[in-house]
Order: C-alpha cells, then structure tokens, then sequence
C-alpha cells in the first residue's frame, strides 16, 4: 500500500517537474525571443482542488522592480535551510541558470543588469489574467489574500486603503487575513471589512477586554469546491502591538494561539472538512514550527516574510508555501483529495513578467481610475538615483542608507535609525526618483520623523532588543521584521550569542570613536510606536535631502559586522 507520505513525496516532485525544472526553459526561451503568457501559465491539471495564493502585496497596484534579499540569516534549526539561503546557492539549490527570468525574479544578483533584460514585474492588472487564466481552468479554484494588501503606496495612504479595497475586490478573493491593515486605525477597518464581499479570517483575533474571538473576524470558512469540504483557517499576524502601535487597534489582541489553531482543526474536521489550509501571515520559519505543532494541518499559505519559493517545503505532512511580495508571484497549488485525505500535490510560483503578461483590461482601467486624481502629484521628479536602491535583507539596503542619510542631515542628528521593514519597489541606475516612489518606501500612518536623545547605553539595549526579535532560536519569538537600519552608527553583531550579547564594538561613524554608554547621542528615526510622536513626515524628510542632492549616490555599506552566520 502507499503511504500518505510517499503520495506527498510524488507530489514534492511533481511541483519540482513544474516549478523549477521549467526555469532553465524560460532562460532559454528568453533567449529566443519566445518566452510567452502561456508558458509562464503552463501548468497540467491535478486533483481535483485549486487553491490561487498572493500576499504582501503592499498596495502595489502598477509594476515595480523589486530586488530579492542577498542576506538572509536563519538561525537554530533553520540555519542554512530555506528561505535563508541567497544568491548562487539559492539558484543552485533549485538549479535556476544564471541569467535567466527566473535568476532575475527570486534571486539578488546582477539584479540592476536583469532588470534592463526583463523589465518590470507584477501589476495587479496582470495578477488579474493570471487569477483568471487559472479560474478559467478550474472554475471553482478558490482564491485566498494573505494579508499586508491595504499599506505600502501613496494612494493607499491617501485613500485610507480604498484603492486597493476597491481593485482586491474587483479580482473576487474567497478570503483574506491581516497584518499592517490594522494600521489603518480599528475604526477604518471595521469600516471596510463590514463591507467586504468575502470572509475576513483570523482565528488569533481576539477582543483585547474579554479574551474571546473578536466578533468581527471569523476564524474560518469553510467552502465545497470539486465535491471536497476545505476548511481555510486565517492566521493573522500575531505580534501586532509589539511590531506596530498598538494604540491604533486597542479592541484587539493577537498572538500565535497554537493551541487554539488546534481547536480550530479538530472543530472544522469534526464538521467534515476533508481538507484543512491555514492563511497564515505568521513569516516562514513560525509557520514552519507551527506545523510541527498544531496536527492536521494540509497546507500553510505562508506570507509576512516577503519569502519566494519555487517549491513547496514539507514539514511532516503539511506542505507550505511562501508566495512572494509586492504583487511579483502568483501561487497556484492543486490538490487531490480523496476519501478525506490529501494524497498528492502540484504547484507553481508563477512570476509576473509585465511585459509578457498582457493585463485584463477592466482591472486595469480601474486601476488608473484609483490613481488619477493623484497622478501629477506622485509622478513629479525630486531627483535621480545612479545606484540601485533596494531595501530587502537583514541589514541595511541602499534605500535604508538614502533614509538614514536624510535623517541624520535633515534632523541635525548624531545617529539615525530606521525600522527594518521590508517593503517597497527598488529603483535601477539612471532612474528618476518621483515623489510615489519615496512613498513606496515610507509611507505609512504613523510616519513622524522623530529627534530625541538616546544614551550610548540605551542605544546598545534598542540594537539588543531588535537582533533578539530576529535572531532569537526559537521562532515563537521572532517578532520584529528585519534589523533596525542605522545610520552615522557602527556595530558588530554575533548572531550565534543570546540576547543581550550579539551586539559589540559600536561606534560612531563621524568620529571614530567608541559609543560612550554614559553620553547622550542625538537620535533622529520615523515609526515610533508612541502615540505622542512628534515631527514631519519622514517622506517629506527623504523627499527634501534628495531634492538637495539632485542625484544619489549609495556607497557600499560596511558598518555593520556579521559574525556568528
């Protein structure tokens, strides 16, 4: 007899044949001048479920360039696995050839070279012919938002998130779960969610006064699509009030709340589900032990972590899979499912080569609806960029350096800190720099640029206490994004010591000299958490250093020493 286990195996390499194996294709199709829509679409019907992934989207309505993360770090039982690996490993992990479409769409390297190549990537014009070409496959595919959609753009902050409300509900989704949608305020997103054609999940968003589910949130759908019950469980992200302010949603409270994920399973099992996914916005290495944790479990669609694999990973027998960011990738898994029970996958990690991909005509239109009333405004020129400006890593990305740059220089400060979030389009050599494209790196709603005085002692607990969010063994408590980005401020970090011993030798990058623990240092940083900020918005920070600059120019950033990998 076979396994559950072998079936799972057969369909590990099956979504190998599919993904991967297709990319040295591409590369050569490229090539010739014949990469096409349809091969990208390619992709033999299996089973008899279609599940259709995108997340961090980040309001990213048009195509963008956005670089992959050269510096990765995974630590404990995730050293050295995925998605911590970068680069040429990366590619020869899944044997993507140099050069090719797909070396360009999940990897770092020669990034502003392949992007001459192939152009822009993603649109939500082009997702929706994506959504629809698999919709046109299997009709009652289902369709799942793993949240971090209504933030990250100039018209999203300008219409409190209704652009993309309106666009999202235009491709039709079957549910979404959270993160920084809260951030919106709770009123805002009570507001929208009430009127939202389609489940809103989120089995860990609870009433902050009585510890119960908050009412306004269901923890799961349930849905018949190919004569199967599929249960889709929502896994919001659980460390809100830590990672953004928690002023702004006081009703709710998160967490990972394992143990009531486990409830969850055995109450949608118990009521027939054949099949059970978390949307989960928990980032990759938690959904990872969660796997391990909570049994039953058939499938994590994981977001939060920005993470893009052309595979699938198996933990035990859940497979989970990580779809991309800021609207790249499209994910599409098919499922057999039989007698109650998962007995095989297909997948694909579908990039969204703009220029291949010919987008659907009324999502564009509405589009360019959303963002016609602040076209003039975002598109004006503030300056050009002759190096590549990304952020995406552990530590600083050139656009971390041009924000810290603008702090330390239009705050008159000392130290400059910015927070290690991973959002926003990269720029190329040679590109203008528009007001939008600022936008796409700042925007948010709680933005102030704040100047204050940090002791050298306190500094090294700020540095301490982030490395511990990222760098911590134990997933369940990595809670922040990436390292704070510093400016005018070097370190050593070991990221193989316990908290309060990773961070050493820090020193101040205008002098020379070591980080006094008992003198005050000038302290300019944008994304408080206190709800008493004061200061301008740091996009009109960025926005006058580089109108005073004209061109910028990011040198290579060594003030940061990474031991312990």
């Amino acid at each position: 007899m076979i396994s559950r286990r072998d079936f799972l195996q057969v369909g590990m390499a099956a979504s190998a044949l599919v993904g991967a194996s297709g990319f040295g294709n591409w590369a050569r199709l490229a090539a010739q001048q014949r990469l096409t829509q349809d091969q990208l679409l390619e992709f033999e019907t299996f089973g008899n479920v279609s599940l259709i992934h995108v997340t961090d989207i980040h309001a990213q309505l048009k195509p963008l360039y956005f670089r992959e993360p050269s510096v990765n770090i995974g630590v404990g039982e995730n050293k050295g696995a995925v998605p911590h690996v970068t680069g040429a490993d990366f590619r020869r992990l899944y044997g993507i050839e140099d050069g090719s479409p797909n070396h360009y769409a999940l990897s770092s390297g020669d990034f502003s070279a392949l992007a001459q190549a192939y152009g822009r990537i993603g649109g939500l014009d082009r997702m929706a012919t994506v959504i629809n070409a698999i919709r046109a496959d299997r009709p009652d595919a289902i369709l799942l938002d793993g949240g971090d959609t209504w933030h990250g753009s100039y018209t999203c902050l300008k219409t409190d998130g209704q652009d993309m409300v309106n666009v999202m509900n235009a491709m039709q989704p079957d549910a979404m779960t959270f993160h920084w949608e809260f951030t919106l305020g709770s009123d805002r997103v009570a507001e929208i969610v009430e009127g939202l054609p389609f489940a809103a999940l989120g089995q860990n968003i609870f009433d902050a006064e009585w510890d119960e589910p908050a009412e306004l949130f269901k923890p799961y759908k349930m849905f018949e699509r190919g004569g199967t019950k599929i249960a889709v469980i929502g896994q919001a992200f659980p460390y809100m009030p830590i990672a953004n302010p928690g002023w702004m949603f006081p009703e709710y409270s998160f967490g990972i709340r394992d143990e009531n994920m486990a409830a969850m399973v055995e109450e949608v099992r118990a009521a027939g589900a054949e099949c059970v996914v978390v949307l989960s916005h928990n980032g990759f290495d938690v959904d990872k032990k969660m796997a391990n944790v909570v049994p039953g479990i058939d499938v994590i669609l994981s977001g939060h972590t920005h993470d893009a694999l052309p595979e699938p990973v198996l933990v035990g027998e859940t497979i989970i899979l990580p779809s991309g960011s800021n609207g790249k990738f499209v994910t599409r898994c098919d499922l057999d499912i039989r007698d109650g029970r998962m007995m095989g996958y297909r997948t694909k990690l579908i990039p969204l080569f703009s220029d291949v991909i010919e987008p659907d005509a009324e999502v564009a239109a509405l589009i360019d609806a959303q963002r016609a009333p602040y076209e003039a405004e975002m598109s004006e020129v503030i300056g050009q960029t002759d190096s590549l400006l990304y952020r995406r890593g552990n530590f600083n990305g050139t656009w971390d350096d041009v924000i810290c740059d603008a702090l330390l220089s239009e705050r008159d400060a000392e130290i400059a800190l910015s927070p290690g979030v991973r959002w926003g389009p990269s720029l190329i050599p040679g590109q203008d720099i528009t007001r939008e494209d600022i936008f796409g790196v700042t925007s948010m709603t709680y933005g102030k640029a704040y100047r204050t005085e940090f002791t050298g002692e306190f500094l090294k607990v700020v540095l301490e206490d982030v490395a511990d969010n990222i760098f911590n063994p134990d997933p369940y408590y990595q809670q922040g994004g990436d390292m704070v980005r510093t400016g005018g401020l070097g370190y050593r970090i070991d990221v193989s010591k316990p908290q309060g011993e990773r961070i050493s030798n820090m020193t101040s990058l205008s002098t020379g000299e070591a980080i006094d623990p008992a003198r005050s240092y000038i302290v300019a940083g944008w994304a408080s958490v206190n709800e008493d900020t004061e200061g301008p918005q740091i996009w009109d920070v960025v926005e006058n250093h580089i109108a005073k600059l004209g061109t910028v120019t990011v040198s290579e950033n060594n003030s940061v020493e990474v031991v312990g990998v």
